[in-house]
């Protein structure tokens, strides 16, 4: 019984130093991935780098890491135009079947998917900031951009003519097209029945391009939401680092 004992107090004490081994592993693989992250993006910001499952010493043993929660904020994405970029308040991604090198060099996921944040006021600046004529004497322009409920998107657009000004609420439609967000009015304002529908939407219609994500991660869906527009990400062969 006493060497049964000793057996159980010796299994206990190798169980705790290896799961303290294991997460003094963990944490260093973390902060190396998010280094590597940090200098092969370009980013201003150390990213968040989370290595989940347990243990993690078996997974490195295997060459390969179940799943990696990498998470940034204030991300520059571009926009095609050099001069441009767009700021992405909080971009998360869950990498799932990453492998790496011994000196995590490089590490490289089989998939990704993620979300992004971006604000309704950065979206904003992909709508004409000047005034436009859409008829004699008559300008419009998008002044804001606000959640209008059920997945819309409540652009306000304000039309001045003889001196007064009147704001338009229009509900519409954002949706993704490969690395495009596009925003379409529903139903145009009144304005329209003397206008033409062409030049209205010009002020109501909008579009943003957004690429150079991490990785190589792409676009896939865009809803409306209280803050912002949510976008669901996407990849693989996503690459971490390296």
């Amino acid at each position: 019984m006493r060497a049964l004992r000793i057996l159980v107090i010796v299994a206990v004490i190798l169980g705790g130093l290896f799961v303290v081994a294991d997460r003094v592993a963990v944490g260093f693989a973390e902060d190396e991935v998010a280094q590597k992250l940090k200098s092969s993006e370009g980013l201003t910001v150390t990213p968040d780098v989370s290595i989940n499952g347990f243990p993690f010493l078996t997974q490195v043993a295997g060459g390969e890491l179940d799943d990696v929660e990498v998470g940034i904020s204030d991300y520059e994405a571009t926009t095609g135009n050099s001069d441009d970029s767009i700021r992405i308040a909080d971009l998360t991604a869950h990498m799932r079947g990453v492998k790496f090198s011994g000196d995590y060099s490089s590490a490289t996921a089989a998939s990704a998917t993620g979300t992004a944040t971006i604000s309704y006021d950065e979206l904003l600046k992909a709508a004409k900031s000047e005034p436009t004529r859409i008829l004699p004497g008559v300008t419009a322009q998008v002044t804001g951009l606000s959640d209008g409920g059920n997945g819309k998107i409540k652009v306000n657009i304000k039309v001045s003519a003889l001196g007064s000004s009147t704001t338009y609420p229009v509900l519409s439609t954002v949706t993704v097209d490969d690395d495009i967000v596009k925003v379409h009015a529903d139903n145009l304002p009144n304005l329209v029945v003397q206008a033409a529908e062409g030049q209205v939407r010009s002020i109501t219609d909008f579009q943003q391009k957004i690429d150079g994500l991490p990785g190589g991660i792409t676009l896939d869906k865009v809803e409306a939401a209280s803050d912002g527009v949510e976008i669901s990400v996407r990849g693989s062969n996503v690459q971490l680092a390296g």
